[in-house]
């Protein structure tokens, strides 16, 4: 061990002396640096506009390609990106969105591996080592190239064990060792005293203090789709909801059955076509295997999927611009805690699952992450069931590598395979090394396909991508100045869309007001505005789905939010869209499913009614009088009507769809009314804390005293009111 030791401190220092030796040669007597190649190559801003998802559908069904990539994650993204900078005739296709699988689901974090190293360390393993050291370039890259999406964020460690102060801050130190000038920032120590000032919500009880590292945070989705728009730009032909349904072969000069393209079908249209093409590439992550069984139905597989539940809380359980890492949870696994869009994630879970493209959250995955939260947070601060806005899950497709005999064992890293037909896989990996991932299956691919590239090396180091030009973290003024948008829609859009944030504000609707002037919020809790909706249809966005989990990321922070919203937006994608009647009501049900399902809205509202009422005799009798007040007829139940009316004495406009949204939150036998009993279910919830807000519960308060109003007016004679002669 002693020996393995020494040669990773002896590869470790050299290393390092070498690095040193490149930078200074590379320096010296005004040649050209590192950071002027790379300044260099992020001013490749392909001039291309965006072709609409019909002319690309065109260029599906007319050309032939050198690579066709199945999959639009971040690893097929990628590949993508980097084969047609390379000069390669690129296509990608992808049977659902851009990052509607794993890579919109991720923890959102940019990351070397702290765990990594710490293995590394301990175990002297040098492939570990590697596999941190080319995260933390990736990391860095990737906040190059998207500096808009792409952010630093200090990462808290507490520590509640006076001994393990010097074993963390060594191996935090180490992780900024092994980055070098790829470090964000440099870690440091913070007194007990310090920590809490910082994270006041932390559980202070025998805590010794707290070690602040630092890694990047992204906008997971819109990362991947400006990617897949960057392709596009550079020319290549990318279409979203194109389903493969077949992989087709022909004989080379030797009779060996070699891949020649696929069988491709539009969910949209229904229409199907061939298409041609020299190489393949299986980016599809959790369905690695399912593609690889179209290539050759008896290949083991090598796909293990563990579930991953994020969850959602209200920005006020964590500080702003810090995160919070538990690296000893009760199973072992860690758990971040993080703010992201004004809101706080907290996850995650390693559960093994069944592969699917629709993974649900489950009450026992919540309910563990919530009580791992309660371990580090002040008693003062109330985690409640009813806070969980959203929940999610995501499949992390680790996989066993099948260039090895021993197929047991996980690779810790990626793999690319090629298979005897030469379809070219690649699987495992992690966001944070997409582009590394991509370059290495391109590379695979050339030499695999025999493909002619204009550059035989990858040219996306560096590269920025759609959005990224022009933008500074000042752009937001301009967008209030010279738009007249309101300042948090000016920084929403500046950071959602980067230097693109102006096309979007020129598709906005006047407001009406006299500031701001254009933006109509689509909810009122949120910067989301109209014309966003109409910027996602040139972004290809289909679906209303599309929409509020990818376009906007609103399903992700408040699933309720997220409903209330959806009229809206479908009314606007019908309008650019052209959808029927038929059509609308379609796309706002899937999205109402993908809502209950899929973000946690159904296993919230079954956490709720399972509980016991809990309400005291008066609680029960106050509750009642509301009741009986918003029926007014005495029917026993509460109708669409009785809510409309009820609105109406406050004052509250709402439409037909809203009403029936106010309704269904509580109606939970879905008979279209609202009994006794479903009213009391839900009091009792809003006091336990599994529903933190109703608003059926505030409109029956509000009505209740808009009633006592009324019979006040009716007790005070005309002489006493002032009105008499």
């Amino acid at each position: 061990m002693a020996s393995h030791f020494r040669r990773l401190a002896v590869g470790t220092v050299a290393f390092g002396a070498g690095a040193c030796l490149t930078t200074w040669l590379l320096t010296r007597d005004g040649s050209i640096t590192l950071d002027q190649v790379h300044a260099a190559q992020k001013e490749r801003r392909a001039k291309r506009q965006l072709p609409t998802r019909d002319e690309q559908i065109k260029s599906l069904q007319t050309e032939d390609f050198d690579v066709l990539i199945i999959g639009g994650g971040a690893s097929g993204s990628g590949c993508a990106l980097d084969a047609v900078t390379r000069g390669l005739r690129t296509a990608l296709v992808e049977m659902d969105d851009f990052a509607s699988g794993t890579s919109s689901r991720s923890t959102k974090l940019i990351h070397g591996g702290v765990r990594y190293l710490q293995k590394a360390i301990m175990k002297l393993d040098i492939d570990q080592y590697r596999m941190v050291k080319e995260a933390l370039h990736e990391r860095a890259n990737m906040l190059t190239s998207a500096p808009h999406l792409n952010h630093p964020l200090p990462i808290m460690l507490p520590v509640y064990t006076w001994w393990q102060i010097p074993y963390y801050w060594f191996g935090i130190k180490m992780y900024d060792v092994v980055a070098g000038a790829k470090t964000l920032k440099s870690s440091y120590f913070l007194s007990k005293k310090d920590a809490l000032e910082l994270f006041p919500m932390l559980q202070g009880d025998k805590l010794c203090g707290a070690i602040v590292y630092y890694d990047g945070q992204m906008d997971d989705a819109r990362m991947c789709l400006s990617v897949a728009l960057t392709a596009t730009r550079h020319g290549a032909t990318v279409a979203n909801h194109i389903r493969v349904t077949k992989l087709l072969k022909e004989k080379d000069p030797s009779g060996k059955p070699i891949l020649c393209g696929a069988s491709l079908r539009d969910e949209i249209t229904g229409k199907e076509w061939d298409v041609r093409a020299k190489c393949i590439i299986n980016a599809t992550g959790p369905m690695t295997d399912t593609i690889r069984k179209m290539d050759n139905p008896t290949v083991k597989e090598i796909c293990c999927p563990s579930s991953g539940v994020h969850i959602v809380l209200p920005g006020y359980y964590s500080p702003d611009q810090m995160g919070l890492l538990d690296p000893d949870t009760s199973d072992g696994r860690v758990i971040f805690f993080l703010p992201w869009l004004k809101h706080t994630i907290a996850g995650t879970t390693d559960l093994p699952c069944k592969v699917t493209h629709n993974p649900k959250p489950t009450e026992d995955e919540i309910l563990f992450i919530l009580e791992e939260v309660k371990n580090y947070l002040n008693p003062d601060v109330e985690v409640r069931r009813g806070d969980v806005l959203s929940a999610w899950s995501g499949i992390r497709p680790l996989v066993s590598d099948p260039n090895k005999e021993d197929t047991q064992s996980l690779a810790r890293n990626h793999i690319v395979h090629v298979s005897d037909s030469k379809l070219v896989t690649i699987a495992g990996g992690k966001w944070t090394t997409f582009r590394a991932m991509a370059e290495h299956t391109i590379d695979a691919a050339i030499k695999a396909c025999d493909l002619k590239p204009v550059y035989e090396k990858c040219q996306t180091d560096g590269l920025r991508v759609e959005g990224a030009h022009n933008w500074t973290p000042t752009l937001y003024i301009r967008l209030v100045q010279d738009v007249g948008l309101e300042c948090e829609v000016a920084q929403h859009l500046a950071q959602s869309y980067g230097d693109r944030a102006f096309n979007v504000a020129k598709l906005a609707s006047l407001t009406g007001k006299r500031w701001p002037i254009i933006g109509k919020k689509i909810h009122p809790e949120f910067p989301y505005i109209d014309a966003e909706i109409r910027y996602a249809v040139k972004e290809y966005a289909c679906t209303a789905i599309d929409v509020i989990a990818r376009r906007l990321r609103l399903a992700f922070l408040n699933v309720q939010a997220a409903q209330e919203a959806l009229p809206t937006i479908v009314d606007i994608l019908a309008e650019e869209l052209k959808w029927s009647n038929d059509v609308k009501k379609k796309h706002f049900e899937e999205a109402r499913a993908f809502l209950q399902n899929e973000m946690g809205q159904a296993v919230n509202r079954v956490s709720r009614d399972k509980l016991p009422i809990n309400l005291s005799k008066d609680e029960i009798q106050s509750s009642i009088k509301r009741f009986q007040i918003i029926d007014k007829d005495r029917k026993g139940y509460v109708s669409i009507t009785d809510i409309r009316r009820s609105l109406q004495h406050t004052g509250e406009e709402v439409s037909g769809e809203e009403l029936h949204e106010i309704l269904r939150e509580i109606d939970t036998n879905m008979n279209g009314q609202v009994e006794l009993d479903e009213y009391l279910q839900m009091m009792s919830a809003i006091k336990s804390g599994h529903v933190a807000y109703s608003r059926f519960a505030r409109m029956a308060e509000m009505e209740e005293e808009h009633h006592e109003r009324e019979l006040l007016k009716k007790q005070i004679s005309v002489e006493r009111s002032g009105g008499g002669l």
